[in-house]
C-alpha cells in the first residue's frame, strides 16, 4: 500500500505571506448563480506564496528562471531530516546528520504554521549551513517555513545549482525516507514558482489503519 502525504500549504486569501510579498486574492469573476454557463475565478498572488520553489534568478541577476528548474531533481528519493532540536541552522546543526541528494529539513518552524500571522523568529540556513549542504552533494533542500535561508545562504545554494523548496508543511511527517514529487509551475523567466509537493512511501496495511 502507498501512503501519499501532501506537504503543500493551501493557497487561500488571508494566508501567511512573507513580509513585503503580495497578498493572495481569489475572486469569482463569472458565476453560474448570475446566469453564466460556468464558474470562473481570478487568482492574484506572488510567486513565493505558500509552498514554492526558488529559481536561480531570485538572487542571481541574469540566471535561469523557473522554467529551467531540473525535473530530475524535483522527483526522486528524499530524506526528511529531524532538526527540531536545532536552535540555529549553521554547519554544526548537521553534525552526525546523514545527508543525501534530496533533503527536507523538519525544524521547530513546523509549529509556526499554527499561527495566524508571520513569525519573524523562524529558523533558516546560515551561509555556512548552506555550504555544508553543498559540500555534501545535496541537489535539493526544502524547509518548513517561507525562506530557506538568509541572503548569503540563498546566493550560495542557488549559485551552486541547488533547488530550494520553501513553505513546506511537515507537521504530520515523520523523519525518514520517502519519494518526493515536487511540481512547480512552468513560469517562464520567473524568480519562483508555486508548487504542489507530495511525499510517497510504501506502508503495511496495518500502518494505514492506525
Amino acid at each position: 500500500m502507498r501512503e501519499i502525504i501532501d506537504i503543500s500549504v493551501p493557497v487561500r486569501p488571508g494566508m501567511i505571506t512573507y513580509p513585503g510579498d503580495p497578498t493572495v486574492t481569489l475572486e469569482r469573476v463569472v458565476s453560474i448563480a448570475d446566469g453564466a454557463a460556468a464558474n470562473i475565478s481570478r487568482l492574484d498572488f506572488g510567486v513565493h506564496s505558500g509552498t514554492h520553489v526558488d529559481a536561480p534568478v531570485h538572487f542571481i541577476d541574469g540566471a535561469p528562471g523557473a522554467e529551467a528548474l531540473p525535473l530530475d531533481v524535483l522527483i526522486g528519493p528524499v530524506r526528511v531530516v529531524d532538526l527540531t532540536g536545532a536552535e540555529r541552522l549553521d554547519a554544526s546543526a548537521f553534525a552526525g546528520v546523514q545527508l543525501q541528494e534530496r533533503v527536507l529539513l523538519k525544524t521547530s518552524n513546523s509549529e509556526l504554521w499554527q499561527r495566524g500571522t508571520f513569525a519573524d523568529e523562524f529558523l533558516a540556513l546560515t551561509e555556512d549551513g548552506a555550504r555544508r549542504l553543498i559540500d555534501a552533494g545535496v541537489r535539493l533542500v526544502g524547509i518548513d517555513y517561507l525562506s530557506i535561508g538568509d541572503e548569503e545562504a540563498h546566493q550560495a545554494l542557488l549559485g551552486a545549482g541547488i533547488v530550494a523548496v520553501e513553505g513546506l508543511d511537515l507537521r504530520d511527517v515523520e523523519p525518514g525516507e520517502y519519494e518526493l514529487v515536487c511540481a512547480p509551475l512552468r513560469l517562464v523567466g520567473s524568480d519562483g514558482a508555486p508548487a504542489r509537493v507530495l511525499l510517497v512511501r510504501e506502508v503495511a496495511t496495518n500502518e494505514l489503519a492506525t
